[in-house]
């Protein structure tokens, strides 16, 4: 039978021993500014109502949502910086960010789920769920709390480096972004080892 995976829920939690945390990350595939990870252990009789997958929901939404897990949950967040991503490579710097989340939890889980197909290797009991964030509540959870993180740390980012449209765009390699990066170069934010980047550096020195 094929599973309906339209609307995430608890059943991948309720099978799992003891207390369950939902891990995910925001900001893999960025130029610019940390990736953020979030574990979320929800309250099983206090399950905020319409958290699904962050990407389907609104800024409006995901707010919301962001407020209510937060009252009602234990909610952990870690980052990698962009110097961190640089030296470790994208993958490592992620694991890095969901060990950081996992660690700032006030309760130790005693599984966890984690959205993607690569094992952190948090030393917890694991399962890894692709595109988890459509199936477990607790990695929905996390990807509304990563994300809503993130986007706020682009935004004020953005105050300081106000040539890139951060404040929309969150870093990704929009036109906009592009733009910037051409008539302004590369910030202290940008992350080098980024072929983009890279390439624009490389340019430069050659210039020079």
């Amino acid at each position: 039978m094929k599973k309906n995976t339209s609307l995430p829920d608890f059943s991948l939690e309720q099978k799992m021993p003891g207390l369950v945390a939902g891990i995910d990350e925001v900001g893999r595939g960025p130029f610019a500014g940390p990736v953020v990870a979030a574990a979320v252990v929800l309250t099983p009789d206090n399950l905020p109502n319409g958290i699904q997958d962050s990407k389907k929901l609104s800024k409006q939404k995901r707010e919301a949502l962001f407020t209510e897990i937060l009252q009602s949950a234990d909610v952990g967040i870690g980052e990698a910086s962009v110097s961190e991503i640089d030296k470790l490579n994208i993958l490592q710097a992620t694991f890095v960010a969901m060990k950081r989340a996992l660690k700032a939890l006030n309760q130790s889980p005693d599984s966890l789920l984690i959205d993607g197909n690569r094992d952190p290797k948090l030393g917890v009991p694991s399962q890894l769920i692709v595109k988890g964030d459509s199936i477990s509540l607790s990695i929905a959870a996390a990807s509304i709390v990563a994300k809503v993180t993130r986007d706020r740390k682009m935004c004020t980012l953005s105050e300081q480096y106000p040539h890139y449209g951060w404040e929309k765009n969150a870093g990704y390699g929009t036109a906009e972004h592009r733009k910037g990066l051409s008539l302004f170069g590369v910030t202290p934010q940008h992350r080098r080892s980024f072929a983009p980047i890279r390439k624009i550096l490389e340019e430069n020195e050659t210039q020079n």
